[in-house]
């Protein structure tokens, strides 16, 4: 005898239930009166909260590992998403303003010391805010560098090639501000601090990251970099300049054209000739970078390069990571 066939039951709902499931309600306080306090205060223990919220737990010294990797991944993963490709880092002083404001800035300290002769700090300040109106010319060849950089290759559009800074005033500001002068994708790398940081407002949205980690900051710079180019500056700029020497100089990475924008700063900060005589570098790693004073001259520097080396400068898109 055969059995009537039945019918295929409709799909089930993706997320909606006829009936609810036994743990969608807490115990009653008719089954147990303190059911409820106690549930309450097992859902407000910090061990209930769902490990990828929880940033008390994400903060302890034992996921360090866990907080390297996903500073590394969430820039990693935009910048694929927006067709980064290369990029050209430029690193400068943050203290390096446009002209117009330098020069605010020493007519108000000449008219304090106008007002106050006998305050020799007052002085002081003053001197050096006419040291940063001199070299505020940078300011405008950042700017200008910036925006070579973003008319390169296919156009303002084209984000195989893109302006990165680390995404702070002053010289940074100049590049990026360049490539949005272009109307380009331009890329800021801020870092947190004790003290708050602003982006500087010419970097693109969806592309400005702040990181925890130095380390993971400074591997974003030169994981996609065809070139370095460096003016003056204070630690910050110091620190990324002799680390990327540092990696060149051993082949820990594939040489990439570094430019030293304004000899005269540069040769007074450090003075690589010395380190040759004393035996401490080679002759050979005193030729791993070059001074350069316009935007047209680091530009051309870097083309040269690239053409001696037989390398091209602007890459294909890489794959998914």
């Amino acid at each position: 005898m055969s059995r009537a066939k039945r019918p295929i039951p409709p799909p089930a709902h993706p997320s909606r239930r006829r009936a609810p499931l036994p743990w969608t309600s807490p115990k009653p306080p008719e089954e147990d009166p303190d059911a409820p306090q106690r549930v309450q205060a097992i859902l407000r223990s910090p061990t209930y909260i769902q490990a990828d919220r929880d940033v008390g737990f994400l903060n302890l010294p034992g996921t360090r590992g866990v907080r390297l990797q996903i500073d590394y991944q969430k820039a990693e993963l935009h910048m694929h998403r927006h067709g980064i490709v290369n990029t050209v880092v430029v690193f400068g002083s943050t203290r390096i303003r446009e002209p117009a404001a330098a020069r605010r800035e020493v007519e108000r300290l000449r008219a304090a010391v106008n007002a106050r002769p006998e305050d020799s700090a007052l002085a002081r300040r003053l001197r050096v805010a006419e040291r940063l109106l001199a070299k505020s010319r940078y300011y405008d060849v950042a700017r200008r560098f910036g925006e070579l950089v973003a008319r390169s290759g296919a156009g303002p559009q084209d984000s195989r090639l893109v302006v990165m800074t680390g995404g702070g005033p002053g010289i940074m500001e100049a590049a990026n501000r360049g490539a949005f002068d272009a109307r380009a994708a331009t890329i800021g790398l801020n870092i947190t601090l004790p003290h708050e940081q602003f982006p500087n407002p010419y970097i693109t949205p969806d592309l400005c990251f702040r990181f925890h980690y130095f380390a993971i900051r400074k591997l974003h710079f030169l994981l996609r970099a065809k070139a370095l180019v460096v003016f003056p500056g204070g630690y910050g700029t110091l620190d990324e300049l002799f680390e990327t020497l540092t990696l060149v100089q051993t082949r820990k990475i594939e040489p990439v054209p570094v430019v030293l924008v304004g000899e005269a700063y540069w040769r007074r900060v450090f003075d690589a000739d010395f380190l040759v005589e004393e035996g401490t570098i080679d002759p050979e790693d005193r030729e791993l970078f070059w001074f350069a004073e316009t935007a047209e001259e680091i530009w051309e520097g870097i083309l040269a390069w690239y053409e001696q080396a037989g390398r091209p400068l602007i890459n294909h898109l890489p794959e998914a990571p």
